[in-house]
């Protein structure tokens, strides 16, 4: 494979791992906000029951010590495609502040556990409803 296909492929993963997190924000904020102003779609038990999953697939990979796969994924690209050689677009230089940022690996941990135990605890706090 090419460089420059490989350095896409990295890209398309950061672009990937980017929407991942705007998906587990967006409902950790939507749940409870949804809940007091009686929106339907936040009870959608397939979107709870994904948001829950891959909250969970967060935390316990912070648990084991196990860097993100999303992650390990993009590096292995970047590196197939010879390195962090040749600039990198602006929107990827904005992503990858978003997402990675500069806290110790136990910050994270803290962060990604009560982040998912606040997504379980609003498992029943605002229960989803199967159709």
């Amino acid at each position: 494979m090419s460089p420059e296909l490989l350095r896409a492929a990295a890209s398309a993963v950061l672009y990937l791992h980017f929407a991942v997190v705007v998906f587990n924000v967006f409902w950790i904020v939507a749940i409870p906000l949804g809940a007091w102003r009686g929106w339907k779609f936040i009870r959608s038990f397939g979107w709870r029951l994904a948001h829950l999953i891959v909250m969970g697939v967060v935390a316990l990979q912070a648990l084991v010590g196990a860097l993100c796969f999303l992650t390990l994924w993009q590096d292995a690209l970047v590196r197939a495609a010879g390195g962090p050689a040749g600039e990198t677009s602006l929107i990827e230089r904005i992503v990858t502040r978003l997402i990675f940022w500069p806290i110790p690996l136990w910050a994270f941990v803290i962060i990604y556990v009560a982040a998912f135990a606040y997504a379980l605890a609003m498992w029943w706090v605002v229960p989803p409803h199967r159709r």
